[in-house]
């Protein structure tokens, strides 16, 4: 089968999306024929990097990305903060790469050199895809995720992510091509109930539930754990330090406990949220229990996973969270809010969900779970044993891209019945044991 890919989003040494559009492109490429469309400004890292199997064919969008880009920094303050001017402000920007992808591909399309399309970047849904209309193959979207809304217990947080737009963010429904996109899609892949719920209704039929994040076993597995009453633990955060993501819960639950400050809270990320972080540490006087290291590469990231066995993540918007997962596939024991998508990747038996609340409600909450399980090491060790058996059965890229590889099939009609990703796959402790 031989596969167009449209990943305008696609470098391995870029976080979030970007990295989730190379794993994924080149997963699907060991299974499939794959040609890569991606934006120009991928070519330095992706020529040093490769793709795997897959050819890549770069799209040079920039006189349309480069302004739109610098504009679009300057109305959010930087680049930290404010994704829905980011994703609005992207709207004219992917029409540009899409139609140059057109230009470049619509002839060997039209001689079926391709037996379909699929976009798998970028992955709003508030982003359309013109050539869902034009192209005489089918054309797949997807994983989308989006349309969590703000809780009404943190519009201060809102306010400091400078998310005003959001209160418009249905308009683009009213956009050229947001209606055709998913008419005459074939598929569409969405991450979380929360994105299926923006969806058409009428498209219904054609999408598949497909979370979007995935894990690199390579970069996050399990050590060999000693968890013992004598040793101190690591707690560990990672992520932006932006106010949505509320690193300042896991540092206020610190310096409420002085149990836990016998233990070792590791901070990985960098953003505005830095200084408020620092503020706190010297206030409380936790420069003994508490570390901020910074931006770290994945390998790195891995690394200070194996080394700590919980992870405390406590962002309360979070649509995917790829974080949450890592740290399952190191089996670590995850404690999150119960809103988004941590709130379907975690189970009862495979961490801990805190009921959405208002701040002071999280730090109480999390003080109280953490000081829980630094005190039960047993536990600790079956939360995180069963949360690796759940990442590894469902969300390796290579699984993925095999669940993948069954949507081509039912889009190209080699196969009848529309797959189910939660459906056909052997949770790993069973497959272990009839091994």
């Amino acid at each position: 089968m031989r596969v167009l890919i449209l990943a305008e989003l696609c470098n391995p040494e870029q976080p979030s999306l970007p990295v989730v559009g190379y794993q994924y492109a080149r997963a699907i490429a060991n299974h499939a024929e794959v040609v890569v469309a991606t934006q120009i400004r991928n070519q330095s890292t992706l020529q040093r990097t490769g793709l795997g199997k897959a050819e890549v064919v770069f799209i040079d969008s920039e006189f349309a990305a480069r302004p739109i880009t610098s504009f679009s920094a300057m109305l959010r303050g930087g680049t930290s903060v404010s994704w829905t001017i980011e994703t609005a402000m992207g709207y004219p920007t992917y029409l540009a790469f899409e139609w140059l992808v057109w230009q470049q591909f619509k002839q060997a399309l039209h001689q079926g050199e391709f037996d379909l399309v699929h976009r798998i970047t970028p992955m709003s849904p508030t982003t359309p895809s013109p050539i869902a209309s034009f192209s005489p193959v089918p054309f797949l979207i997807g994983p989308l995720n989006g349309n969590l809304p703000w809780h009404a217990d943190f519009l201060a947080e809102q306010r400091r992510e400078r998310e005003w737009l959001s209160k418009f963010r249905n308009a683009y429904k009213l956009l050229p091509f947001a209606r055709s996109t998913y008419r005459d899609s074939k598929g569409i892949l969405a991450a979380f109930d929360h994105t299926i719920a923006d969806l058409p209704p009428q498209e219904r039929p054609k999408m598949i539930n497909f979370p979007e994040v995935g894990i690199d076993p390579a970069l996050f597995n399990p050590p060999q754990r000693q968890i013992r009453p004598d040793q101190p633990m690591t707690i560990l955060f990672a992520g932006r330090l932006v106010p949505y993501k509320m690193p300042e819960v896991v540092v206020r639950a610190v310096a409420n406990s002085p149990l836990l400050q016998k233990h070792r809270l590791v901070i990985v990320g960098e953003g505005p949220e830095r200084i408020r972080l620092e503020a706190l540490i010297q206030e409380y006087q936790l420069e003994h229990c508490v570390q901020l290291l910074g931006n770290q590469p994945q390998s790195e990231v891995g690394r200070l996973m194996r080394e700590a066995e919980i992870f405390a993540f406590p962002s309360i918007r979070e649509l995917g969270a790829g974080v949450v997962i890592e740290a399952m596939a190191c089996g670590m024991a995850c404690v999150v809010v119960d809103y988004g998508g941590p709130a379907t990747l975690i189970g009862e038996d495979r961490g801990i969900k805190i009921p959405m609340g208002k701040l002071d409600f999280l730090v109480h909450q999390y003080t109280h779970e953490l000081e829980s399980l630094v005190q039960d090491p047993h536990r600790v060790a079956n939360l995180g044993a069963a949360a690796y058996d759940h990442a590894m059965t469902y969300y390796t890229w290579d699984v993925k891209a095999q669940k993948t590889l069954e949507i081509y099939q039912w889009a190209t009609g080699q196969r009848a019945t529309k797959p189910d990703f939660w459906e056909g796959t052997t949770p790993r402790r069973m497959a272990e044991a009839n091994a």
